[in-house]
């Protein structure tokens, strides 16, 4: 049996280009490209899922080089592909972290702060309680079967090619970056409006009575409502969250659909 180096090239080029692409999507994912998880363990989430998606999917054969500048363009464009898809859910991450930070300076707790698992940075205590609780709820909704899922269509509405994300699909995903905000502020606007409230109602009470220490009653006072409002508004994360996701699935899946030639 005699194989020839353009056979070798075409079972191989079955499976790099698209580990290359779930790669990208594994390295920027929430939970798959969490920090605390080793690059070892990651490369081989990303070999798994590269050898249960791979059989499903049309043959991903292409005649390039993968060495050869055509090949490096490809390459470029798979990674971009896998990456985009990951990041537009870190978004909504992101959009979590920021809502807590925002609660935790407005009761004063913006202080504590501790590593956040997920990025590997410094974020207030309270922005991981929220993360963790949307994390949950991502595992809750099968977010991460949803991704494998998504990623197993992305070959067939956008096979293995030189072409793949045009420059507007980029531009769409950056302006979709503003669910940052937005996100943030449905989750924070709840204690934002309270503790202004209470603010300006110590402001009345030092006009009227000067003597009075507000410092010393004010920070107990601020974070117990703050707390409060944490209590009051927790049943409302769950479906905003979701309602979050849906949005990037949607969104996903246009820039897969509408991104191709």
């Amino acid at each position: 049996m005699i194989i020839t180096g353009a056979e070798i090239t075409a079972w191989v080029g079955a499976y790099i280009w698209p580990l290359i692409r779930i790669g990208g999507m594994v390295m920027t994912a929430p939970v798959f490209g969490s920090k605390p998880i080793p690059v070892r363990i990651r490369l081989i989430i990303t070999l798994a899922i590269t050898a249960v998606v791979v059989p499903v999917i049309a043959p991903q054969t292409l005649a390039v080089d993968a060495f050869s500048p055509l090949g490096m363009l490809v390459v470029a464009q798979q990674l971009l592909i896998g990456i985009v898809m990951g990041f537009a859910f870190q978004l909504v991450i992101s959009a979590v972290i920021t809502g807590g930070q925002t609660v935790a300076m407005q009761m004063g707790l913006g202080f504590a702060v501790m590593v956040d698992p997920q990025n590997g940075t410094q974020a207030p205590v309270l922005s991981q309680f929220y993360v963790l609780m949307v994390l949950l709820v991502f595992l809750l909704l099968n977010g991460h079967l949803l991704l494998i899922e998504i990623i197993a269509d992305s070959f067939r509405s956008m096979p293995i090619g030189v072409e793949g994300l045009k420059p507007k699909d980029i531009w769409q995903l950056l302006g979709w970056a503003s669910i940052i905000f937005s996100g943030a502020l449905s989750l924070a606007l709840p204690a934002i409006a309270s503790l202004l409230l209470v603010n300006i109602a110590f402001g009345i009470m030092t006009r009227a009575a000067p003597q009075l220490n507000i410092f010393a009653i004010g920070f107990p006072i601020t974070m117990t409502i703050g707390f409060a409002v944490i209590l009051v508004t927790l049943p409302s994360v769950i479906p905003n969250s979701t309602e979050l996701f849906n949005q990037t699935y949607h969104l996903v899946q246009q820039l897969l659909r509408t991104g191709g030639p």
